[in-house]
């Protein structure tokens, strides 16, 4: 007989991401464990929206701009205890980082998905993938080995950066995360990751795979630079997000036939080499907002 849950209870729960020091952070409440600002739906909320904004100006003292709905989790294993039923509604938010400012409260994409980051020649990945076709191999079917090939670009196939959200599902099942309920403890943390409160860590790596694949139709990353910047710093923003390192000409070719950036007439003195242009976003881009996108060329 199914259990009945008594009450059902929905919680606001925002990844809010922003670019430091060449990685895209994730904003936490707490050190331990990690958690994202979240907070109950109350009745004095207008909004589930309004309502996420002011628990994350509450617990953050940061005023959100560029929200959007991420997804909602309801599944039966979320109840925190034997009588209510957790629903989460979760939101999606970009700033810019100040780097004058620091990044304290900011954690790394990468510390929490070191997999993720293919910018280190898939480092992390090379260690998780013998635990991944011995994970595999314990399944008659070929269903795990696809599964495994598939979401992490083994055996010959594409990497595909918007697949984080499969990619942690995945290392979920094989016990190889310690939210795991099957957890293999022997695995260095740098290489899986710390654990978050509850399956925060499901929803940030949710938000990673919106992030990654709505930069290819929309110029969304503009939320996450200053008003001004150089071209190398827009790609190394791109990069950061994606994950991979691209071709500097294919770039710099792509932005200019979308007609992203326009020069300021003003030159940045950048560490270590020859002034730089500044360019910003022009005003149509940031008017109209669904124009255009930031297509990746090939990462290299």
């Amino acid at each position: 007989m199914a259990r009945k849950l008594d009450a059902v209870r929905t919680e606001l729960v925002a990844v809010v991401v922003g670019v430091y020091d060449g990685a895209p952070r994730v904003l936490t409440t707490s050190a331990a464990p990690l958690r994202l600002p979240a907070g109950p739906l109350r009745d004095d909320h207008r909004t589930m929206q309004a309502g996420l904004r002011n628990w994350v100006e509450d617990q953050a003292g940061l005023r959100l701009g560029y929200v959007e709905q991420l997804y909602t989790f309801a599944d039966h294993d979320r109840a925190r205890d034997g009588s209510e039923r957790m629903i989460s509604v979760t939101y999606l938010a970009l700033t810019w980082l100040d780097p004058r400012a620091g990044a304290s409260g900011w954690v790394s994409w990468y510390e929490l998905f070191p997999w993720e980051d293919r910018r280190d020649d898939g480092a992390a990945l090379a260690v998780l993938e013998p635990e991944l076709r011995a994970w595999a191999r314990e399944e008659d079917t070929e269903r795990r080995a696809t599964r495994c090939a598939v979401t992490f670009g083994l055996d010959g196939r594409d990497w595909l950066p918007e697949m984080a959200p499969q990619r942690y599902e995945v290392l979920f099942e094989a016990g190889l995360v310690p939210e795991s309920p099957d957890w293999r403890d022997g695995l260095p943390r740098e290489i899986t990751g710390p654990w978050m409160l509850h399956d925060h860590r499901r929803i940030v790596a949710t938000g990673v795979g919106r992030l990654r694949a709505k930069i290819q139709y929309r110029p969304v990353v503009f939320e996450l630079m200053p008003p001004t910047f150089t071209l190398g710093q827009l790609q190394s923003c791109v990069e950061a997000i994606a994950g991979q390192h691209l071709h500097k000409q294919n770039f710099r070719r792509l932005v200019e036939q979308q007609h992203l950036v326009e020069e300021t007439g003003e030159m940045a003195a950048e560490t270590g080499g020859r002034p730089a242009r500044l360019f910003r976003f022009r005003r149509e881009i940031l008017d109209e907002r669904a124009a255009g996108g930031t297509k990746l060329p090939r990462g290299r």
